[in-house]
């Protein structure tokens, strides 16, 4: 798909967001890992009074020139921060998937149409330093209530703001990543999540040895198995189910990823094609899968 954001009815993976203590600490794992990370930003919405209230949360981004990864902190005390708080208590890593929509408003009524738990349309915004001075990311965020989708923080999202979000100056990685590609969550019931996930999005699903693949326009979900989980990943343990095992990254070069991941003397090992490596522990549990082609991926074969 030759550009950032959907139009008309398309659906992309926009982003993924790890969930950690330490801002600072995760931003240098980040660049250790051969990524170029953007500065911390501290997230807010607006009040009925004109002004903006901050969500209680912050972020480090890692900008692709198709999607990015973002990592998510406590900044206050609010209801979303608490629900932060929540997930973090359980593991730290990721919880947090968001889906790229055209129209945040139309996806947020077909929704509630389906049958979601759907909770009121979110305006978000976040100061950004652009190379000509200071500038905003704006958003409009489409929700569901808390355990509707029960893997994370699961949500729609409408771009208001491309060319302050992706800036050129942050997009190119010394480990050559270049565009996000799927997440892969471990489920207890992959035939339930399936279902589920392609009523949310109006993806079509492919079913997998212990698994299922969500295609979208651009990207996808990976839902599969405990068993197959813990056979195919080894690196990744984890005791509770749904739990986001990871996310697949396309590379320029895995030459560059192989030898950034190593440089950085993170648990890694080579598969057909591509390579996993897992989180450092500063980013949570997990891990990246890292190819040159999305069809390397194992599941998407």
């Amino acid at each position: 798909m030759d550009r950032q954001l959907p139009v008309g009815d398309e659906i992309f993976l926009d982003h993924v967001a790890h969930f950690v203590h330490d801002a600072e600490a995760a931003r240098r794992a980040f660049a250790r890992c051969g990524f170029a990370p953007t500065p911390i930003s501290i997230q807010v919405s607006p009040n009925p009074t004109g002004g903006a209230s901050p969500t209680g949360t912050g972020n480090v981004t890692a900008m692709f020139a198709r999607g990015y990864v973002e990592v998510l902190f406590k900044t206050s005390d609010t209801p979303l921060s608490r629900e932060f708080d929540a997930a973090l208590a359980r593991h730290a890593g990721l919880h947090l998937a968001a889906f790229a929509v055209a129209d945040a408003e139309a996806a947020h009524r077909r929704l509630a149409a389906s049958g979601f738990a759907v909770r009121p349309l979110v305006h978000m915004s976040r100061p950004v330093e652009t190379a000509t001075g200071p500038g905003t990311a704006a958003f409009t965020i489409a929700r569901v209530e808390p355990g509707v989708m029960p893997e994370g923080r699961i949500q729609m999202l409408t771009h208001h703001t491309e060319a302050t979000v992706w800036q050129q100056r942050w997009l190119t990685h010394p480990n050559s990543a270049s565009g996000l590609i799927d997440i892969v969550i471990a489920v207890a019931d992959v035939e339930e999540a399936a279902q589920r996930y392609a009523r949310f999005t109006g993806g079509a699903v492919t079913r997998t040895p212990g698994g299922a693949v969500l295609r979208l326009d651009r990207g996808g979900v990976y839902l599969v198995s405990h068993d197959r989980a813990t056979e195919k990943l080894p690196e990744v343990s984890f005791t509770t189910l749904p739990f986001m095992v990871g996310y697949a990254l396309r590379v320029q070069s895995l030459g560059a990823a192989e030898a950034a991941v190593d440089h950085a003397d993170l648990e890694w090992r080579a598969i057909e094609d591509g390579i996993v490596a897992t989180f450092p522990t500063e980013l949570g549990e997990g891990a990246w899968f890292f190819v040159e082609r999305a069809d390397a991926l194992p599941w998407r074969r």
